[in-house]
């Protein structure tokens, strides 16, 4: 059986320790497949559509080379990787969209960072963390 680990990525401390662990784990268990996912969120109370695109891009453009990289670390394990950066898929709530990825991935195990939203903490409200603890349909895991 093929485990699925999907890592929710924001350039944190903590979410880079949730990267550590999506690696320990894969190198343990051959087989194991990982997905590295940045949200971000270009709504704001003040954003109107044509912003919102041009503030999706922007933090998209600063988040595909890191996210890029963590994909040659992971490949360079021999862990089979996929990743990608989801913007205006949100609708404010970046939580929410990383358990609606989870689930169409198929995924066994979440890996999240507790806090910390590295670049874009402005944009986001609430915890993505807490967010998907409440609402994902398969085990998560907390890095503190």
């Amino acid at each position: 059986m093929v485990r699925k680990i999907l890592v929710a990525y924001d350039s944190s401390d903590l979410s880079k320790k949730a990267v550590q662990e999506a690696k320990n784990q894969g190198t343990q268990a051959p087989g194991t497949e990982v997905c590295v996912i940045a949200v971000v969120n270009p709504n704001g109370p003040y954003t109107n559509v044509i912003m919102q695109q041009e503030i999706g891009d922007e933090l998209a453009k600063d988040f595909r080379p890191e996210v890029l990289k963590l994909k040659e670390q992971f490949e360079a394990e021999g862990i089979p990787v996929h990743a990608e950066v989801l913007v205006g898929e949100v609708n404010g709530n970046p939580g929410k969209r990383i358990c609606e990825y989870a689930e169409e991935k198929d995924i066994d195990l979440i890996i999240v960072g507790s806090r910390g939203l590295g670049n874009v903490k402005k944009l986001f409200l609430g915890s993505v963390s807490n967010n998907v603890v409440q609402n994902a349909k398969c085990p998560i895991l907390v890095m503190k």
